[in-house]
C-alpha cells in the first residue's frame, strides 16, 4: 500500500464526495451495494456508482476522454495524467524522492530516467535562482 499526502483542495473534494456517497446510501436504502458499516467505509473504494457499487472501467475511461476533449486534448490517455502529475511536481520543486514515492517507483534513478527532461529545466531554474540570490546579496 502506498500512502500519499494530497493537496488540501483534493482532500476538500474527497470530503464532499464522501458526503454525497453518504446521502446516496441513505436514499438507496437496502439497494446500497457498498459499505454498510463505518469499518467497511474506511476500507471501501472511493468512487462508486449511485448504489455504492464499482464503476465500470469503460465508464471511467469515457468520462476522462470527455474531460480531456473539453480542454483541447482529445488524444490524452488515462496514463497521461500520471505523467502530467510527475512533470508538474518536479517542475514546481518537489524533490525526486517525493515524486518517486508518490508514483510508486522502486528507485529515484528510475524516476529520473523517465523524467530526466524535467531535471534539465530544473537545472535552468536553479541557475536563475542562484543568480537572483547572488544579485540580492549586496
Amino acid at each position: 500500500m502506498r500512502v500519499i499526502a494530497p493537496a488540501p483542495f483534493v482532500l476538500a473534494l474527497l470530503k464532499q464526495w464522501k458526503q454525497k456517497q453518504a446521502e446516496a446510501k441513505l436514499l438507496s436504502g437496502s439497494l446500497w451495494q457498498g459499505w454498510k458499516t463505518e469499518k467497511e467505509r474506511q476500507a471501501a473504494i472511493v468512487f462508486t456508482n449511485e448504489l455504492g457499487g464499482h464503476l465500470h472501467p469503460q465508464t471511467v475511461y469515457n468520462h476522462i476522454k470527455k474531460l480531456a476533449a473539453s480542454v483541447g486534448a482529445p488524444q490524452a490517455r488515462v496514463h497521461d495524467l500520471r505523467h502530467t502529475y510527475a512533470v508538474l511536481s518536479l517542475q514546481n520543486g518537489d524533490d525526486v524522492k517525493t515524486v518517486q514515492g508518490n508514483l510508486g517507483h522502486a528507485t529515484a534513478a528510475f524516476t529520473l530516467d523517465v523524467y530526466g527532461h524535467v531535471s534539465e529545466h530544473m537545472k535552468e531554474v536553479s541557475a536563475q535562482r542562484m543568480q537572483q540570490y547572488i544579485e540580492n546579496m549586496g
